[in-house]
């Protein structure tokens, strides 16, 4: 046994290992993966420590402690903040290949530069969503050179295919790296002062098998004791011997109390303990315990999770009093700090179902999403139906989640115990009665979705009782579920457009009332939508201008991204000219960090260009159709679908279009989407007939008729003109919808025009050049020579005109198509 005072607290990295994590410096990612105690997050701190002696590097760390995704993202928004970077707090946590992407870009926009940067995820074990590492793995693959991610857990969590598509970029450091050797532990013990016998030194190898934690607590009992822990301890009896059963009385409760905080200050540590003397325990802990540590904040501490695990079976052997005493006032800190849903376990660990509703109401719903919604039903089940019923705000929230979960029993359960609780509660104003049952029908109204008749009475119910907005709807939120048309939702019955216009006209102001103007000129912008898809071009301009004016009384970003739907599609037939260009306004929505705006603006772009040809504009989620990791809520999803369709005409993958058809029409006639069925019975025909299944084409097309010609519906078949235009013509339906079919011909014409004008504003000086004499039916040698090429480079000019121009066949019928285009310019 060592004479001297040993040093237990030394921080010891083996050379080998100090050239091992150097690597770090070389890859976009490194993963350090072992079981706990194997030294991770000391080697990755030890490293980073050194970067920033070195090159002034910076280092961002993210602690885990949960599996709550919210949880993690408030985690890595602190940290970035602690670093002097706020703008991560203005973006949502990303679920989803286009709120990665957002993020992902703000990050590398802000942080590339000569400056290394590393940011270190520590116990990354904890966070078992795999939406979590999905993200990181896009986001290595595009980090720039002077950033370093770094994760840290115990367990892999990459696929196979992640680890083959990194290659090079990835770094990965196991077990095998990390365990200690012989000669290494020697070194680690004669570093602490202490001193061993050689029959020691091999008792303590064969013990702890290299293992970092094992070493370090075997060291203690024998600084402590004079001998080594008997070979039959494990690794929790030996830690919990040597760090906590060892200590007094007081500062074992202490840890076993802060053992439930992920992380703590002074204050919360005094407040939760009601301990006077926190400042020198800490101290204490800090300077003898490795186990504890102050974080570079100076202020922040944080318990080992070994330390964690230990404490919180100690604090389980205190008495029931004790731990609910202990739990609720961590409850009561996090409301306090508006931490909701650290607030909701501690509460839920006490089974404290008033506060957690006290909780649920402050919260309002919007962190709620981030639990599990099983959690959310395990915690209601056991909920006593007196407390419901005491917290009826709650339950408007409640109700409003569970519509959003699709669990419409319990949403009706629920609504049933609000509506007992305002006859039982007595002591309720008049006045928030009316608050309480008018939101109750606000939300009842989310069942008769794109019944505008049906909903109009319950929001003309709401807005007569309620005198404050509504607690359970945000009007920051988006109001068409993802889709970037409002007539799409709620063209409901072939025959009734103009009734369901002027029912959308005296729905809307009520719901307004009640809500803050969410989803403000949908009404005007659903107008607009409707004499377009009846082919009023005049009457379309002048109120999608009124649709825009609206927005500038009271600016809703989702409606707008339905305007410029309406803009994009109207310029494909008239002269009209586009407010805001797509390029200008993804830059606008960018500045909003929403991913939901962004998801609308893709559906919107991936359409236009679909139409206008320009395939290769298509936004890369739609053109290599991932649409299914796009975060798009159940109403919206049919619009998306039938988008995608369009793109897989303009790929000219029909078979597609046949094959994904029939899903969305059943999505279509569950949620009675009449206009995006007829988009889709169109989009079918024009894949058969491409096909050359022109019989099954026809078909379809009468079906599509006898959809639209109550209400005179002509553009979603002017937009598959060039697919339908031969088979138009048709007597199986020419004669019955001739005045139709005419109409269609007249702008189905104009907008092929408008697609061709756009497309050769794609051709360069010199194929509009060459393009122009090809017109003139000069030859490839008479154009050669006019103009002193090859007529190899004239060849190569043509065929560079035709692919732009989406022009195919043999030559002769590439050059035949080419004239008819001119002459139709």
């Amino acid at each position: 046994m060592s004479k001297n005072k040993p040093n237990l607290n030394t921080v010891y990295v083996p050379e080998r290992l100090k050239e091992e994590i150097c690597n770090i410096s070389n890859c976009p990612l490194t993963t350090v993966v072992a079981p706990m105690g194997y030294g991770k997050t000391t080697l990755v701190n030890w490293y980073l420590g050194e970067c920033s002696k070195k090159d002034n590097s910076l280092v961002i760390r993210i602690n885990i402690y949960s599996e709550n995704l919210a949880i993690f993202w408030k985690s890595a928004q602190d940290a970035f903040s602690f670093a002097g970077l706020t703008f991560l707090s203005e973006y949502a946590c990303p679920t989803d290949a286009i709120s990665g992407g957002l993020v992902t870009d703000a990050i590398c926009n802000t942080l590339s530069g000569k400056r290394p940067v590393y940011i270190f995820i520590d116990d990354f074990h904890l966070l078992t969503d795999e939406t979590a590492s999905t993200f990181l793995c896009a986001f290595a693959r595009r980090i720039p050179d002077n950033m370093h991610l770094v994760i840290a857990g115990r367990d892999s969590f990459m696929h196979s295919s992640d680890v083959i598509s990194l290659g090079n970029k990835l770094y990965q450091i196991d077990t095998e790296q990390l365990r200690l050797t012989f000669d290494e532990i020697v070194q680690y013990t004669h570093k602490c002062g202490i001193e061993m016998t050689p029959e020691e030194l091999q008792q303590l190898f064969y013990v702890s098998e290299g293992w970092y934690s094992a070493v370090y607590l075997n060291l203690n009992t024998f600084s402590r004791q004079g001998h080594l822990p008997s070979s039959d301890s494990d690794i929790y009896t030996m830690f919990t011997e040597a760090m906590i059963d060892s200590l007094p009385d007081d500062q074992r409760e202490f840890l076993a109390v802060m053992g439930l905080a992920d992380e703590f200050n002074l204050p919360m540590a005094s407040f939760i303990t009601e301990n006077s003397d926190v400042r020198n325990i800490l101290n204490h802990f800090t300077k003898h315990n490795a186990f504890v540590k102050k974080l570079s904040d100076g202020h922040t501490y944080r318990f080992h999770h070994m330390m964690k695990e230990c404490a919180e079976k100690t604090f389980s052997t205190l008495d029931r009093e004790k731990r609910a005493k202990y739990i609720n006032r961590y409850g009561a800190w996090y409301e306090a700090h508006d931490q909701y849903i650290h607030a909701m376990i501690a509460y839920r660990y006490d089974d404290n179902y008033s506060k957690i509703l006290q909780v649920i109401e402050k919260d309002a719903g919007v962190l709620l999403s981030y639990i599990k919604p099983q959690n959310v039903l395990n915690s209601l089940e056991n909920c006593p139906e007196k407390v419901l019923k005491a917290h009826p705000a709650a339950l408007l929230v409640l109700m409003r989640c569970m519509f959003n979960w699709h669990n419409i029993p319990k949403m009706l359960e629920l609504k049933e115990l609000l509506l007992e609780s305002i006859k039982e509660h007595t002591e309720i104003s008049e006045e928030e009665k009316g608050n309480l049952l008018g939101e109750s029908d606000l939300v009842t109204s989310f069942l008769m979705y794109n019944d505008i008749s049906a909903m109009s009475k319950l929001h003309q119910s709401a807005s007569h009782q309620m005198t404050r907005p509504a607690i359970s709807i945000s009007n920051t939120a988006g109001w068409t579920f993802g889709s970037p048309s409002v007539l799409m939702m709620f063209y409901r019955q072939s025959g009734d457009l103009e009734k369901e216009l002027k029912e959308m006209d005296e729905c809307m102001p009520h719901y307004y009332k009640v809500t803050d103007n969410h989803g403000w000129g949908a009404e005007a912008i659903m107008r607009a939508e409707a004499s377009f898809a009846q082919g009023k071009l005049s009457d379309t301009r002048i109120e999608l201008e009124q649709a825009y004016a609206q927005l500038k009384v009271f600016p809703q970003e989702n409606i707008l991204l339905c305007c410029d739907f309406l803009s994009q599609r109207l310029s494909l037939i008239t002269d009209t000219v586009i407010k805001v260009s797509l390029e200008e306004r993804y830059k606008e929505l960018v500045d909003h960090h929403n991913s939901g705006f962004i998801n609308i603006w893709s559906s919107i772009s991936a359409y236009f260009y679909a139409l206008s040809g320009e395939v290769e504009k298509i936004p890369p989620i739609f053109a290599a159709h991932k649409t299914e990791t796009m975060n798009v809520l159940a109403p919206g999803k049919p619009m998306v679908d039938m988008i995608e369709n369009q793109v897989y005409l303009a790929q000219k993958d029909y078979a597609k279009v046949l094959g994904k058809s029939p899903i969305i029409l059943g999505m279509c006639d569950a949620l009675h989407y009449q206009l995006v069925k007829l988009h889709v019975i169109i989009q079918s025909a024009a894949a058969y007939h491409m096909l050359d299944k022109h019989d099954q084409g026809i078909q379809l097309l009468k079906e599509a008729f006898e959809i639209a010609a109550p209400d005179s519906l002509i553009i979603p078949f002017v937009e598959c003109y060039s697919y339908i235009k031969d088979i138009l013509p048709d007597d199986t339906f020419s004669q019955e919808y001739g005045s139709l079919v005419a109409k269609i011909n007249k702008l189905g014409k104009n907008r092929d025009s408008s697609t061709i004008v756009m497309s050769l504003h794609e051709l360069t000086s010199r194929e509009n050049e060459i393009a122009a004499l090809m017109a003139k039916r000069l030859s490839n040698r008479e154009i050669a020579e006019r103009l002193f090429l090859s007529e190899g480079s004239v060849k190569q000019y043509s065929n560079q005109i035709y692919y732009k121009l989406h022009i195919e066949g043999d030559t002769r019928t590439k050059r035949k198509r080419l004239l008819e285009m001119l002459a139709g310019k």
